[in-house]
């Protein structure tokens, strides 16, 4: 069934907020394919350790993270 993947940088979001992209995703897909394949899709979030990623050539941190959460 269908498997969705996020990639996020550790420590930027909190459990709950976490489990609440897990559900809007969900929901989201479920509206476009139907419930039928809505109630088969797995969401995975997965948080990349800081300084692992990359962006344009620079190198992310868990405070750049939460500096561009903090600037939208």
């Amino acid at each position: 069934m269908p498997s969705i993947d996020i990639q996020v940088l550790e420590d930027v979001f909190t459990p709950d907020e976490k489990a609440e992209m897990i559900r809007r995703v969900t929901d989201a897909f479920g509206r476009v394919s139907g419930d039928t394949l809505k109630n088969g899709t797995t969401v995975r979030i997965h948080e990349i350790k800081s300084g692992s990623w990359g962006w344009g050539g620079q190198v992310l941190t868990t405070a750049d993270g939460n500096a561009m959460r903090s600037s939208g």
